[in-house]
């Protein structure tokens, strides 16, 4: 069988060039690669194999690459970090065959102690793959063959350096619990107790640096803590003055809540003595009218004191009943009044913007040609001729002119009367909106006192009492915020809003007679 010629060249070239030249010979040839892929084979054959002894021989034909390999990067140390690097040595590592994890970690030894620095060179992310590997065989493991090859590895990790010893100290913090409670007395005590050693030291060193930290965070805290006391030192006279009103204050509403209280139980007993009074009262007019009426009597005048006192029942109650639901329909009035505003305001602003696009489309005429002009003045003339003016005389004039004088006087009186009529119904009206609001306004049953009762028995005491809160809603306007003056923003400059012109008319003037 004839050799391939560029194995030959290859051959050629290694026997005419130095001992220098070989490492890049051979990662040119890919050997590493190449022994690692045919590793990964065998190893799927031995895992996949039945019969013992065609496991034995894919076991041995692995052990031959993986020396091979190992007596690769043995003459150059070169092509440790090429090992380690490449994605097959990991998947190689990772296996639940004990016999191929056990060869793997041993090369991964021999690597070691070949080229020990060799793990500083590599990535992080393969670092921190290798060690999780080692870390999780150990865990998961209960083979001593397995922990005595990953404790070996630890150990000469720790030992060699310290960085790699401080990343097993943070990295996992159980690592020493599950080796003191799984690994001792399995055959490897005395590596097991040197990696222990070095992990217990190294988490001693990380806990005084740690205290030192600690200390250190005090001492910042410290300082931090002195320097706020001492602004709110600074700051003292001030907080116990705003700290004396606020307890002035809260004594205030104390006094005044006991105050109120002390009002409230005296209006209370004041109601149970009147009450009292007005049963003793009762009982007393009761007696009487039984000594007075004939006893034939008695039956028809309890009938009728029944029917009466039935009916004042039903007034409180129809009486409640109305005030109650006219206190409901309050929100629902106010919420129709405010939708009625937006309402106006849109509609307001859409005919705003119809009279803008209807003025922005007019345009001026086009001035007409002499030729048009002379057309036009033809047409005028001949209508002219056709239609002639008719003539009258001077009394048909004067005629014409008395008629409509006596028309044009007829319509004023007209109008007189009308506007006379409007300013009767329009002072109806206002009479009724002031009655409405009084009422609307008017407080409970229980919270009315004689000064709520005249403003409903006088005449005079609500045309003062509205035209106060006219003046006081005309100010409250005038201080209104934007956003309050909704129906109010789309409206020209010369126009009353609707409900200052109710508020200045109809519910301040309330003389005339009540019926038309």
């Amino acid at each position: 069988m004839a050799a391939d010629p560029r194995v030959l060249a290859l051959a050629a070239r290694v026997a005419e060039g130095s001992e220098r030249d070989v490492p890049g010979l051979l990662l040119k040839l890919k050997a590493i690669d190449n022994l690692l892929f045919l590793g990964r084979r065998l190893q799927a054959r031995f895992i996949r194999a039945v019969k013992d002894e065609e496991k034995q021989d894919f076991l041995r034909y692995f052990q031959t690459v993986t020396d091979a390999i190992c007596w690769l990067f043995g003459g150059h140390i070169q092509l440790t970090e090429c090992v380690l690097q490449n994605d097959h040595f990991l998947k190689l590592l990772i296996s639940d065959s004990v016999e191929t994890a056990v060869t793997m970690m041993s090369v991964l030894h021999s690597i070691l102690g070949v080229n020990s620095s060799v793990l500083l060179r590599v990535d992080e992310e393969i670092l921190h793959s290798l060690l999780d590997e080692l870390v999780y065989k150990l865990s998961s493991s209960t083979n001593p063959v397995i922990g005595n090859s990953a404790t070996k590895l630890l150990l000469l990790m720790a030992k060699f350096c310290k960085q790699l010893l401080k990343l097993l100290a943070a990295r996992y913090k159980g690592l020493n619990v599950l080796l003191s409670k799984q690994w001792t007395g399995k055959g490897f005590d005395r590596d097991l107790s040197q990696l222990l050693d070095l992990l217990y030291l190294e988490q001693s060193n990380g806990k005084e640096e740690v205290q030192r930290q600690h200390q250190a965070a005090c001492v910042i805290q410290a300082t931090w803590k002195g320097f706020q006391t001492r602004k709110r030192l600074k700051k003292l006279p001030q907080a116990v003055t705003a700290l004396q009103r606020s307890f002035r204050a809260k004594r205030e509403q104390e006094l005044q809540l006991l105050e109120k209280q002390k009002e409230d139980e005296a209006l209370k007993l004041q109601m149970q003595i009147q009450r009292q009074r007005a049963m003793r009262l009762f009982h007393e007019r009761q007696l009487a009218l039984l000594e007075i009426i004939h006893p034939s009597q008695i039956n028809k005048h309890m009938q009728e004191m029944e029917v009466k006192s039935a009916l004042t029942i039903q007034r409180f109650w129809r009486g409640y009943r109305a005030r109650k639901n006219f206190h409901q329909q309050k929100q629902s009035l106010k919420e129709y009044k405010a939708a009625v505003i937006i309402q106006r305001a849109a509609c307001k602003f859409l005919e705003k913007q119809r009279r803008k696009k209807t003025l922005s489309s007019w345009k001026d005429p086009k001035g007409l040609s002499d030729e048009q002009r002379v057309a036009l003045q033809q047409k005028v003339d001949d209508y002219i001729k056709l239609h002639p003016a008719s003539q009258m005389s001077e009394e048909m004039s004067k005629e014409l002119h008395m008629q409509a004088q006596e028309k044009l006087a007829q319509f004023l009186l007209r109008s007189r009367l009308d506007q006379r009529a409007a300013q009767r119904r329009e002072t109806l009206l206002a009479q009724v909106n002031t009655d409405v609001e009084l009422l609307m306004n008017a407080p409970q049953l229980a919270e009315t006192t004689e000064k709520d009762l005249a403003v409903f028995m006088s005449r005079s005491v609500p045309v003062a009492t509205k035209a106060k809160e006219s003046h006081n809603a005309m100010l409250k306007y005038a201080r209104w915020p934007w956003w309050k003056k909704l129906g109010d923003e789309f409206e020209e400059d010369d126009v009353i809003p609707d409900d200052i012109l109710n508020a200045e008319l109809g519910s301040l003037f309330i003389g005339g007679r009540k019926s038309l």
